[in-house]
């Protein structure tokens, strides 16, 4: 059988282990939306992961929804984050950035001259974000005219392009947590009545053209997806048919042959089985002609279920969020079946070192 401790290849990648470290926003990037130095003893601290997925990154200066979130649209990000991925590959690591558009959930006080959040819809989401002032809830949004779309198309592939300049080792995009790709999906959020809204094949045209053009900049065995077919995050209420939704999504991405798709079972955080979906028939269509292509699972594994869900041929990877913040080495801490350090929610969000950096790894804590 294999274990979660076997290394794996899969696209353009080689893994030591199938141990993913999720994406986790932690609200420490600098001015102008830049990765700091702290970032990179951050990253370089989780190295020992099979694979890094960095914090949700903007692709454009629109796109930010939370309070110093990093950036990859200019120079200066470019280089906060060669630091980061320099960091991570001289601890022997790899690591891919997410790139994100947030939609409509944002707040004007985040957006230049306190533009209004874009989405495919004018409603606005019953939500709230996080900034200056705390957290408050989002602002109206506009929708996206549609002579817009091509704009946001050439951001992702211009945020791929600056990804690869950065030294990370691919992306990931962010099509997950109702964000704005996901708003198109979904017949619950998407109100349009052009070529991006209505019928299924229409909605799902923004994501199917930004993962062409992504692709198409660092090429698919760089290149992977988030989805979340389910989760009610975000003010986001089930598709009519989420199962035909992303069963057809997956078919028509599927001539890509994209290096991994990252999948989030159930309520992000939350319940994995609140919405019945079959993933079974959603790993068949991605696994349907691409045989090397990772299937990496997400959503409140534990040790027990990760080995599993590896051994069973659920999943080739898991990802884990929460436990990567307190535990810098969760990869030896599992490994070895060591207790697992709990997490300062007072540090989440926002601050410095202090529940960014200072964990200690497992032989400090038995020494």
């Amino acid at each position: 059988m294999t274990t979660l401790f076997e290394p794996i290849r899969f696209g353009a990648f080689r893994a030591a282990n199938r141990i993913v470290m999720a994406p986790l926003t932690r609200n420490r990037a600098g001015a102008g939306q830049t990765p700091t130095p702290l970032m990179a003893t951050y990253y370089g601290q989780r190295a020992s992961a099979g694979l890094i997925v960095s914090e949700a990154t903007q692709i454009l200066p629109g796109g930010q929804g939370y309070l110093d979130t990093p950036g990859i649209f200019n120079a200066a990000q470019i280089a906060g984050w060669r630091a980061v991925t320099e960091a991570v590959h001289a601890a022997g690591g790899s690591i891919v950035v997410q790139l994100w558009h947030v939609g409509r959930i944002s707040h004007v006080s985040l957006l230049p001259d306190g533009l209004q959040p874009v989405s495919s819809t004018a409603r606005r989401a019953n939500a709230k974000t996080f900034t200056a002032r705390g957290f408050e809830p989002v602002s109206a949004p506009r929708a996206l005219r549609t002579e817009e779309l091509p704009g946001i198309v050439a951001a992702y592939a211009a945020a791929a392009r600056n990804a690869l300049a950065a030294g990370f080792d691919g992306v990931e995009v962010h099509g997950a947590n109702n964000y704005l790709l996901e708003q198109f999906l979904r017949d619950s959020i998407n109100d349009r009545h052009d070529d991006y809204g209505g019928a299924v094949e229409n909605r799902q045209r923004l994501l199917v053209e930004v993962m062409q053009a992504v692709a198409g900049e660092v090429g698919a065995q760089r290149a992977g997806l988030r989805l979340s077919p389910v989760t009610p995050v975000n003010d986001g209420a089930p598709d009519r048919d989420p199962q035909g939704l992303f069963n057809t999504l997956l078919e028509r991405l599927a001539p890509l042959k994209l290096a991994f798709l990252h999948v989030i079972e159930g309520d992000t955080g939350g319940a994995r089985d609140t919405t019945p979906f079959d993933y079974g028939a959603l790993r068949a269509r991605f696994r349907s002609g691409n045989p090397q292509g990772a299937w990496i699972v997400n959503n409140g594994y534990s040790r027990a279920s990760a080995l599993a869900a590896v051994a069973g041929g659920a999943a080739d990877m898991v990802a884990f969020g929460r436990p990567f913040i307190s535990n810098p080495d969760l990869v030896e801490r599992l490994r070895r079946d060591a207790p697992l350090a709990a997490l300062d929610p007072a540090t989440l969000y926002g601050g410095g070192a202090s529940g960014y950096t200072d964990y200690p790894p497992l032989g400090a804590v038995l020494a």
